[in-house]
């Protein structure tokens, strides 16, 4: 069944066509993937579904009772009151099922007070009936529509239950789009409309919101920078409809099969192009070498007929699309960053209490965790912009930081050009220089006049990747640097730091850019980092890990209390389920062995610096150079400092062990 149906829809902004007659349906619970290149018209497309936008020719046409829910990539408003009425508010129709059992309840009374005569038996019945029924479709509509309902889905999104009263002109903007998002959620309307749904979503909301679309049977046109959230959501029998060079196109699958449909595509015409130029010539070259051969002249003419009649097979034109790569940087220290007991609060909440990391040379360092956890405020103190309460942020030998803001119109001079903003950055580089390198993030001609204060979010983003460009640095400090950027720029975002020679320490919360980058993950909670080896979906394996330990811990107390069950059990099936539970336990705890393995070794590593150095500060001869000694002395309070962490990290892995192992 088709619930939307576009027929030949037309578009264009000035001179630029963004539809050019297209037509296309959504099935009933069709998954569909809406890319394109930033500018190209997939947010247009959404707001004319949406019935927010006119096309310029066309119609759409939706089936009898079919609802869209439309989340744009700003939210301006929500219904008033408190985040659990808003949202309940995207859900019409309550208020109406209340009114007419009031006024129900009131034509009963009056009926059953016998002022106007006693009234027929069937007259009392049928107002008794029709309150049922209206009570009936109230409580259907609270378990579908009410509040615990309401509360599950902001649960899932991040909300604290504290959050469900407070009132929704409070929330910040990243806050209302979540709410907004929950409205939708709640409504289950038969086709919803998303645009960058997961802008301002953490890991964890953004785990829950990926099962949940999943689960869900309602139709979906989805534009997101994230692959693998799009590929996760159009696995099933999804679709992908692109903005192509040549128009608006469809194909099966996830945005995997469409790469490699879109390829196999470009490389079939390109093939028939040169078949048919090779065919050409030589129809060309029998004219130009027959053409005055009378015994020839009926072939001559058969062939130019045949030349004028065959249509040209033209090679699509290829879309243009970020292509960078990072200047070689300087070589820093080892130790890139260190921070010794960083305290940060906002008047009473404490965002970090006695925090001690480091970060080295080449490492490329997710930071992730829940909204409002410190992710930001870590970015932003490694970049002295906000000041320390407590502790030391030290940064090592020849380190040169670049900041990539998460609203980085906080670094743009809005009254700049393109061309001056970043011109301004190395004045001593030639013009040639600098349009070369805006080239590369697609500003050329004209374009590089343009002002800071009238571009897209797009284009501001190009603006501040430029920017880490032309000022080479050997740590870059990356805030949600996909958000504004298409899934193509996203891509090349990913392949231009994969080949940096610096230092990354980045915000995310785009699980393909985190996974194709992360050598580490470092886990924003409580004031303090829980830190794992290895991408995203390491981590969340291992969170896997640890919750499936202490299910078993659980199942093991259960398994106790039926213990006389178990004694009746044949020998050979209770050492069968002994067995499964060994391996069970083994498959938890191997993880957290390998961490504590790879942990003993380094502090081995250090223990032995550390040995060889004391003998060498134990001779006084040493310190009549104190130019000698003092190296040393720094060393040596490095390895201890260091080694009082580790060793509690091992504490700690030790406890992690003991409760998963715990039975075995």
């Amino acid at each position: 069944m088709s619930l939307v149906t576009a027929d030949d829809l037309s578009v264009t902004f000035g001179s630029k066509v963004i539809l050019d007659g297209e037509s296309f349906a959504v099935q009933a619970g069709e998954k569909i993937g809406l890319i394109g290149p930033n500018g190209s018209g997939k947010s247009t497309l959404l707001r004319i579904l949406a019935g927010e936008r006119e096309a310029e020719g066309g119609e759409v046409r939706f089936a009898r009772g079919v609802r869209a829910g439309y989340l744009p990539q700003d939210i301006l408003e929500l219904p008033p009151g408190t985040l659990c009425d808003s949202v309940r508010a995207a859900v019409p129709g309550s208020d109406q099922i209340a009114r007419s059992i009031t006024e129900v309840e009131g034509d009963l009374a009056a009926a059953s007070d016998g002022a106007n005569g006693e009234p027929p038996p069937e007259v009392l019945v049928e107002l008794a009936q029709r309150l049922a029924d209206l009570h009936h479709r109230l409580a259907d509509f609270e378990e579908r529509y009410g509040r615990h309902r309401a509360e599950s889905i902001l649960s899932g999104l991040g909300f604290a239950e504290r959050d469900f009263d407070r009132d929704v002109a409070e929330l910040s903007g990243g806050w209302k789009m979540r709410a907004a998002l929950a409205g939708l959620l709640l409504l289950e309307p038969e086709l919803l409309l998303l645009d960058e749904p997961t802008n301002h979503l953490d890991i964890p909301s953004l785990q829950w919101f990926d099962a949940f679309l999943r689960r869900s049977p309602t139709a979906v046109i989805l534009v997101s920078h994230d692959r693998d959230f799009l590929n996760r959501q159009l696995g099933n029998g999804g679709r992908v409809l692109s903005f192509e060079p040549e128009g608006l196109r469809s194909y099966p699958g996830d945005y995997e099969a469409y790469r490699r449909q879109r390829a196999e595509e470009e490389l079939n015409l390109e093939v028939r192009a040169r078949r048919q130029a090779a065919e050409r010539a030589e129809t060309e070259k029998f004219i130009e070498r027959f053409r005055y051969k009378a015994s020839k002249a009926r072939q001559v003419q058969s062939r130019i007929k045949q030349l004028e009649k065959r249509a040209a097979i033209e090679v699509r034109e290829q879309r243009q699309t970020v292509r960078f790569h990072f200047p070689e940087v300087p070589r820093s220290g080892r130790e890139v960053v260190r921070l010794d007991g960083v305290e940060k609060r906002f008047g009473e909440k404490v965002i970090y209490r006695g925090l001690t990391r480091t970060l080295e040379r080449g490492e490329r360092v997710a930071i992730i965790g829940v909204n409002g956890a410190g992710k930001t405020t870590l970015l932003k103190l490694i970049a002295g912009e906000l000041a320390l309460d407590g502790g030391t942020i030290t940064l090592g030998h020849n380190v040169q930081p670049a900041y990539y803001a998460q609203h980085h119109t906080e670094k743009l001079d809005r009254d700049k050009s393109i061309l001056d903003e970043i011109w301004s950055l190395v004045p001593a580089e030639s013009q040639s220089f600098v349009r070369g390198v805006l080239g590369s993030f697609l500003f050329s001609g004209d374009d590089v006049d343009k002002k800071i204060a009238v571009l897209s979010g797009g284009e501001r983003a190009r603006v501040a990747l430029a920017r880490l460009l032309v000022l080479p640095s050997n740590l870059i400090l990356m805030d949600e640097p996909t958000n504004h950027l298409d899934l193509d720029s996203s891509e090349r975002l990913v392949e231009a730091l994969r080949e940096y020679g610096g230092t990354l320490l980045f915000v995310s919360h785009n699980r393909s850019f985190i996974n194709q980058l992360a050598t580490r993950i470092w886990d924003v909670r409580d004031g303090t980092i829980e830190e794992w080896p290895g991408n995203l979906d390491a981590w969340l394996y291992h969170l896997d890990q640890i919750g499936a330990a202490g299910r078993g811990d659980a199942k093991s107390e259960a398994e106790g209390a039926g213990a006389k069950e178990a004694e009746r059990e044949s020998d050979r099936e209770r050492r069968k389920r002994e067995a499964r539970e060994r391996e069970a336990r083994a498959k938890a705890v191997r993880p957290i062995k390998q961490e504590l393995e790879k942990l003993e070794r380094r502090i081995a590593e250090m223990e032995a610096e550390k040995s060889a150095i004391e003998p060498r500060l134990a001779d006084p001869a040493l310190y009549n150079d104190f130019a000698r000694a003092r190296p040393l002395m720094d060393r040596f309070q490095v390895l201890q400092s260091k080694l009082e962490e580790l060793y509690g990290r091992w504490e700690h892995l030790q406890e992690q062990l003991a409760g998963a192992s715990e039975g075995g």
